[in-house]
């Protein structure tokens, strides 16, 4: 792996995370980390439509007229959408029930268009692939992290499977409702991204 592909990838894991740093992509991160399970899904369907959409993007983009780049950009990711959220009802029913509407609005995904615009259209396509990637897994890490702060905390389980014991119970425990209302979610990404400024991200002078 060159050293340019290399910053690609890392570049979105830290320094420029679209999360944290951009502050992207938040209405999504709000609506799907109830739970850790598809908060999962939800990070994966965004990093593979976010791949594959800078690969066709950059690989077409000598041939886009300029005026109709973004029609063109919103076809090819309308169409990773509708093949993504199809193989969610095919094998993971009950979690496309769950993301409902939120699938479909990755179209409208602020990361997914700006990395098109940023990135795919300036770029080869292996740079615009790993960037897309990188991009997405940035963006999954951040709501698997909240999903899962939320559901130990509001529901005691991960993935469903209790992790606090019944002996936490017994001795006057309580899950936290608070931690399944969305306003909650805020908090949290807030607490997130005031950490990783002030122990990771170093803004440039």
């Amino acid at each position: 792996m060159s050293s340019k592909i290399k910053e690609v990838f890392m570049a979105p894991l830290n320094i420029l995370n679209p999360v944290l740093v951009q502050v992207l992509g938040i209405c999504s991160a709000l609506a799907v980390t109830s739970q850790l399970k598809p908060a999962l899904v939800m990070g994966l369907a965004v990093t593979v439509i976010t791949a594959f959409s800078n690969l066709i993007i950059s690989l077409l983009r000598n041939t886009i007229p300029n005026r109709i780049r973004i029609v063109v950009q919103l076809v090819v990711v309308a169409a990773l959408v509708t093949i993504v959220s199809q193989v969610l009802k095919a094998f993971v029913y009950d979690v496309s029930v769950q993301l409902s509407v939120y699938v479909g609005l990755i179209i409208t995904n602020c990361i997914l268009m700006g990395r098109l615009e940023a990135f795919a259209m300036q770029n080869k396509p292996w740079p615009s692939f790993v960037d897309g990637f990188a991009n997405g897994l940035g963006y999954g890490m951040i709501l698997v992290i909240v999903g899962a702060i939320r559901e130990l905390f509001g529901r005691g389980t991960l993935l469903g499977y209790q992790i606090i014991p019944d002996g936490c119970y017994d001795f006057g425990y309580m899950n936290n409702g608070m931690m399944t209302m969305p306003a909650m979610a805020l908090i949290i990404i807030g607490c997130v991204i005031w950490v990783h400024r002030a122990f990771f991200y170093k803004e440039e002078a």
